[in-house]
Order: C-alpha cells, then structure tokens, then sequence
C-alpha cells in the first residue's frame, strides 16, 4: 500500500445483472476493461451506483473480491457496502468486505449518527467501530446522498486526518465553499478529495482536489480523464470543456442508474437494461433520444480532444 491514492478519475461501477436478476460476473469483467481502458485511475467497486442498498452481504464480498482480481495491479480498488443501521451488524458487514482485499474500506457518512444526531455521536460511533476492523486497514468516506446527506464537519475531517488511516473522501456538497474548506484541512494530509459534482469540478481541482468519482464516469469517462489530465496544460479548452461537461451532467438525474445501462449497450457494452433500484425496466423513447443525442455529443468531443 503506498502512502496515497492516485489523483484522476474513479468511476462509480454499476453492477450488472442478468435477465434473471443474479449479478453477472462476465459482464463485470468487460465493465472492469472498459472503465480501465478509459483513462481510470481507480475503481469503486460497490457503492449507491452499484446498487449496494440491494445487494446482500455475500454479493457484496463477491463484487469487492471479483473487481479487484479482474483490475490486478493496474489500478487500485476501493469499496464499500455497510448498509446496516445497527453499528453490530455493520462491523460484521465491513469486516466481511475488507476481507475480500479491496485496498481501501470506504465509509458511509450517514450510517453512524442520524440525521438530527451531533458529530459527536457520530464520532463515538465511528471509533466503535474502526476499533473492531483489521488495524492499519485504509479507510475512506463516502458522503452517499441516500437516505439522507450527511457531508462531513470539519471536527470529523479533522478527526480523520489526525487518524493517518484515511485515505479517500469522495465529495458530494456540490459546494465549492464547503470544497475549499475541507481541502484547506487536507493539506499536507495523506487523505484526498474526489469531487462528485460536475459543476464545481474544475474549480475543485485549481483549489488542490485531487479527481473526479461521480456517475458521469459511466457515460463519457474519457472525456473526465481528459479534463483532469489536461486542465493545467490547456486551461481554455479545459474551461470549455467543463461547461459541456456541467450540461451533459444532468441525465445523471434522469432514470439512473437504468439510463446508464441503456448508454453502455449504445456504446457495445453487453449489459442488460436489469436493475434492482428502479421499479421498471423501462426507457421511454424521449430519455432514448436524449442519451443518443449525449453519445454523438460525446463522440464529437472526443474527436477533437483525443486526434
């Protein structure tokens, strides 16, 4: 384990399932390639993105462990997948994940105090159970949206950096200020920041964030990967770029993860258009002209970015 994550883009995988509703694992597998060959420089094998919320525990495990063999030393894998609201039941869920050798256990925010619960509830319950995990496990947090937002305080991000055990912090405030405080507290620390949000990302990345983990990952990651590559050397095509980027980021709003999948099969992936979160397997023909519209988009960015 080296003593940092690397800066880029780390999409948030979806999970593949079969007509019959089982996870397909053949399917993972190119999912796996495809991230790769698009300029990722992480994974998050299970996440919300993955369905983890309807996933059971063995699923879980089996997804963390399968992900990280199919990535090998190309790219590291992080993971999360404690859904439980009893803190027992989560140390048994997390300690089941890290066995299964992702190199970081990414954390959920909102799993350790509810909603109208104070920071130091929350940290009492953090250190239960970081107490119960494999010592010197890298740890990260996932400031997950569901089922309530809880974006982390700067007494926990502080707590956090003094612990030297956490690696990853994917962002989701959507707040440039509140971006530029954590990242003030970052500082000089081992753990990073991954933006979430499209809008706010280039900005996030001129204040010191080090990458993007958010859904757009699953429709056009080369064109992230360019822009967290290139935003220093070309500035004004950067600027142009993200503004496409910031309107393209709202089909993330529309029908996903369900959307995503669709996109994918456009693009050759041979997923099925199967999910666990959405009441029905259905696309209707506007949401179909509107992610053919962001794939020949796309195309026509890459284009000029990448020739």
């Amino acid at each position: 384990m080296e003593n940092e994550f690397p800066d880029g883009m780390w999409p948030v995988m979806l999970t593949p399932f079969t007509n019959g509703g089982t996870v397909d694992y053949h399917v993972l597998s190119e999912l796996v390639e495809w991230y790769i060959s698009s300029g990722s420089s992480g994974l998050f094998a299970v996440c919300q993105s993955s369905e983890m919320f309807f996933l059971s525990l063995e699923e879980r495990c089996k997804i963390t462990r399968f992900v990280k063999e199919a990535a090998g030393k190309r790219v590291p894998v992080i993971s999360s997948g404690h859904i439980s609201y009893n803190l027992k039941d989560q140390i048994k869920e997390l300690c089941a994940v890290a066995e299964n050798g992702a190199d970081a256990l990414i954390l959920i925010s909102n799993r350790f105090a509810k909603e109208n619960e104070s920071d130091d509830v929350f940290l009492k319950n953090l250190d239960a159970v970081i107490s119960k995990l494999p010592v010197n496990l890298p740890l990260g947090f996932y400031e997950c949206p569901y089922p309530y937002k809880r974006i982390l305080s700067e007494k926990i991000i502080k707590y956090c950096v003094d612990s030297g055990q956490f690696y990853f912090l994917k962002d989701t405030s959507c707040d440039m200020e509140n971006i530029r405080r954590k990242l003030a507290l970052l500082k000089g620390s081992r753990m990073k920041l991954y933006n979430a949000n499209t809008a706010t990302l280039l900005e996030s990345l001129k204040e010191g964030a080090s990458g993007y983990s958010g859904v757009m990952a699953n429709y056009h990651p080369r064109l992230y990967a360019w822009l967290l590559q290139n935003w220093k050397k070309e500035p004004e095509r950067a600027e142009i770029l993200q503004e496409i980027l910031t309107m393209c980021s709202f089909i993330e709003l529309k029908n996903y993860p369900l959307s995503a999948k669709y996109y994918l099969r456009e693009l050759g992936v041979p997923i099925e258009y199967t999910t666990r979160k959405n009441t029905k397997d259905c696309i209707n023909q506007t949401e179909i002209l509107e992610l053919r519209q962001l794939r020949c988009l796309s195309e026509e960015l890459l284009k000029k970015w990448y020739t």
